[in-house]
């Protein structure tokens, strides 16, 4: 049985993407991204389950651990977020006056926060609120957190999908330090690397030519700034298909002749989430 690490709390977005991925894996929770990227980097067979962007909310910050730690990517997973109001055994709306979460969940339900006046705390993450008002049993205090959360610390659901917008998505990878990739057939995969130009004039441009060229679809393609510089950018990649591909490996042959570093993070099965139109 393998061991899976996440980022939070037990109750967190991260802990329901770890069971939904891997239901009889050991899971542990870590208290920084760091943490969890130095145990896989340790550990053979361990894996790690890591938020890498929201729908709503965009990149959740993460690329510089990708680009420093290089783990293979062997899945995506697109979890769901369902915001629900937590209280104590017995709470209704009525006894609420004060809700706790992260910022980006507090935001996400702000239309429900404004409806029912509740004042807003912010914490470092929803499962340790929902953790934090089952220890402090106030009747008038709240969280936002999941349902696993509502189960782990024993809280009551007032309120579910209390969320601005319905069918938020947050994707999560899941990565280690072994490299495994799936064998080339008929499925949809994705194939996500990362890169660093040579600087010279219009180098990206050219670069990008032999996607084109060899008509391979970029789905990602975001520019982050190394460590320490603002002149000196690496790139993150995802593109439709298998590296052992002959247009995929045409189109990376040709990128390659342009980068100084280069390095294949994950070859994987797309999500079928993805054919839904996300």
């Amino acid at each position: 049985m393998g061991k899976i690490y996440f980022q939070g709390t037990y109750g967190a977005y991260s802990h329901l993407a770890a069971i939904s991925i891997e239901p009889d894996a050991k899971i542990y929770p870590c208290k920084t991204f760091d943490e969890c990227f130095i145990k896989a980097s340790g550990e053979k067979n361990s894996k790690i389950v890591i938020p890498e962007s929201n729908r709503i909310t965009g990149n959740i910050g993460i690329e510089y651990l990708i680009f420093k730690y290089r783990l293979n990517i062997y899945a995506e997973y697109f979890q769901k977020i369902e915001h629900n109001l937590l209280g104590q055994p017995g709470a209704k709306i009525s006894d609420i006056k004060s809700v706790f979460s992260h910022a980006q969940a507090l935001s996400q339900c702000s239309k429900f926060i404004k409806k029912y006046n509740l004042n807003e705390h912010v914490r470092a993450d929803t499962a340790g609120s929902a953790e934090m008002i089952s220890i402090k049993k106030k009747k008038d205090e709240s969280a936002i957190a999941s349902t696993l959360s509502a189960e782990t610390y024993k809280l009551e659901i007032i309120q579910k999908n209390i969320e601005n917008e319905p069918g938020n998505l947050t994707r999560f990878l899941v990565m280690g330090k072994d490299v495994s990739q799936p064998e080339f057939g008929k499925k949809k995969y994705i194939t996500s690397f990362l890169f660093k130009l040579k600087s010279k004039p219009a180098a990206l441009y050219q670069s990008l030519g032999g996607f084109a060229i060899n008509g391979v679809n970029l789905t990602k393609l975001q520019s982050y700034p190394e460590k320490n510089s603002f002149d000196s950018f690496f790139f993150l990649c995802d593109l439709d298909g298998h590296i052992e591909d002959p247009k995929v490996q045409k189109s990376l042959e040709e990128l390659g002749l342009h980068c100084q570093d280069f390095h294949v993070l994950g070859v994987f099965d797309a999500d079928p989430v993805r054919e839904k139109k996300l």
